[in-house]
């Protein structure tokens, strides 16, 4: 049967303390849901297939199209529907002038055997910073990669914060968790070219073929890749530096990575427009 549309006037009510909560990870490990912010980030994921628990919506945008088209996208999916007060959505996102739309997703992990055919994944081993991570996701999206392997323990790929970075890429990338014997194995099995970067690399990015079947390690923010395992990576990169800094944020050595591993590609599949 489909929800109803429940007209909530409090930041007390349930379903608002629960997209609420969903900024502490404790909440989100309890009931496995998430929170996303905003009407166009909320139908990427119902596009994408993610199921959606419940939807909030301002009542000053209650008429626009794109909103019937996710209140009614909620009702086929049974989720739970307010509509609520701008003031009360403020209450949920901590922001003024907050999203007048937010979804909130159950969490869905992948498996390593689901990346098994694909042919260009991200590792990231032990990542810390949420807002990194994010990044990382939307900008794998932006080249075409399709899966995030998060090795041993890793910051929150359903946080607030990442959900936020990643600007709906969250939801057409997939995530998975593994510890890093299993993740080896796996890789050996299928075929996968290992590349990882480190300061003690011989080759710079541009220089290494990385253009099939790739899985890209990074590692720490502060420590980058263990020594034990930059040792099985099938080459270790490294990106030319010039002034006063040694290093680049996890999330952009990422990116320059991934673009170099699309360029030894072609850019195949590149849209004419779009892109900045």
């Amino acid at each position: 049967m489909n929800q109803e549309i429940t007209e909530i006037t409090s930041a007390q009510n349930n379903l608002v303390k629960l997209a609420r909560s969903l900024d502490k990870k404790k909440a989100r490990n309890e009931t496995l849901l998430f929170r996303a912010e905003g009407a166009r980030h909320v139908l990427e994921g119902i596009e994408c297939g993610a199921k959606l628990y419940g939807l909030l919506f301002s009542k000053n945008v209650a008429s626009r199209p794109h909103v019937r088209e996710l209140i009614e996208h909620a009702k086929k999916q049974n989720a739970r529907i307010g509509q609520v007060s701008d003031s009360v959505l403020e209450s949920v996102t901590h922001r003024d002038n907050a999203q007048n739309v937010v979804g909130i997703f159950h969490q869905n992990f992948g498996k390593l055997d689901d990346f098994t055919d694909l042919d260009l994944l991200v590792a990231l081993e032990r990542p810390k910073d949420p807002g990194n991570l994010g990044t990382i996701i939307r900008t794998l999206d932006s080249v075409g990669g399709q899966g995030i392997i998060l090795l041993e323990e890793s910051c929150d790929p359903f946080s607030t914060e990442c959900i936020r970075a990643g600007m709906g890429s969250s939801f057409s990338v997939k995530i998975v968790k593994a510890k890093l014997d299993d993740f080896i194995n796996w890789q050996n099995k299928n075929g996968f070219r290992l590349i990882g970067t480190s300061l003690k690399g011989s080759d710079l990015h541009t220089k290494t073929d990385m253009g099939k079947k790739t899985i890209l390690l990074m590692g720490n923010e502060q420590s980058g890749i263990d020594d034990d395992l930059a040792g099985k990576c099938d080459a270790l990169i490294k990106l030319p530096m010039k002034g006063r800094a040694d290093s680049l944020n996890l999330a952009i050595a990422t990116g320059v990575c991934l673009y170099e591993i699309w360029r030894q590609r072609d850019f195949n599949g590149r849209r004419i427009e779009g892109g900045q």
